[in-house]
């Protein structure tokens, strides 16, 4: 019986004294999650994390795009790192696949919804039963993220970097948003309301993040932001 198995018959025969022990123990499962990820991506070299939907057909034109970053980022000696999954996590390990470079794939286990895709390198897979062990691995081992549309799991992922980032918790790494007529609003909310209205943030972090629209500008700034230093991991 799993652990999760134990926990869950613990609170249905409210045996506390067990749910205790249980809890206890779970610490060694999320140890094992840090410890294989980190053996495992110790090693991959600079990388670039894509973000995006999980539902994204293949059809969609931010599908092509995330395709499109990619391979470009690989051209340029990049490898690419994806939530492993479907939709838009797919196109980025598949443009990173086909263009010969490192497919990394940090997938999640999710029921009804995720699963790993096709494109993924076979010694990069990993698989995360915690969601922040997962977004560890994300920050630690990518020089920059270039975010899609997506739903809460994006926004999770856009905005756990942007506070770290802005609290001095890890570097300072691009961010870039791509598509402007999805993040707009958002972001129009962001200056008008949680800086101008609220004071909430100051007006210099309205710099860590990049608005565009296209796979070329999202990966110029991922350049740009590195031609002033040799790229190497960032741990």
């Amino acid at each position: 019986m799993s652990i999760d198995d134990k926990l869950r018959n613990a609170f249905e025969n409210k045996n506390w004294q067990e749910i205790k022990v249980t809890d206890s123990w779970q610490i060694f499962k999320i140890m094992s999650e840090f410890v294989d990820g980190f053996e495992k991506l110790a090693k991959i070299g600079p990388c670039v994390s894509i973000f995006g939907s999980a539902r994204t057909a293949q059809e969609n034109k931010y599908y092509k795009i995330a395709e499109d970053c990619a391979r470009i980022l690989t051209e340029r000696g990049y490898g690419v790192i994806s939530g492993g999954g479907p939709g838009i996590m797919e196109a980025a390990n598949k443009g990173a696949f086909e263009a010969g470079g490192k497919s990394v794939g940090l997938n999640i286990d999710l029921p009804f919804e995720q699963f790993h895709n096709k494109y993924i390198d076979r010694d990069k897979i990993l698989e995360f039963d915690y969601f922040f062990v997962r977004k560890v691995m994300f920050m630690k081992y990518s020089q920059g993220f270039i975010v899609l549309p997506g739903g809460f799991g994006t926004m999770d992922e856009l905005f756990e970097a942007l506070t770290l980032i802005q609290t001095g918790k890890v570097a300072r790494f691009p961010i870039v948003l791509v598509g402007k007529n999805y993040w707009s609003g958002l972001m129009d909310w962001v200056k008008n309301t949680m800086l101008n209205e609220e004071h909430n943030i100051k007006e210099d972090d309205l710099n860590l993040y990049r608005l565009v629209d296209t796979a070329e500008e999202a990966t110029e700034h991922i350049f740009r932001f590195y031609d002033k230093y040799v790229l190497k991991p960032n741990f």
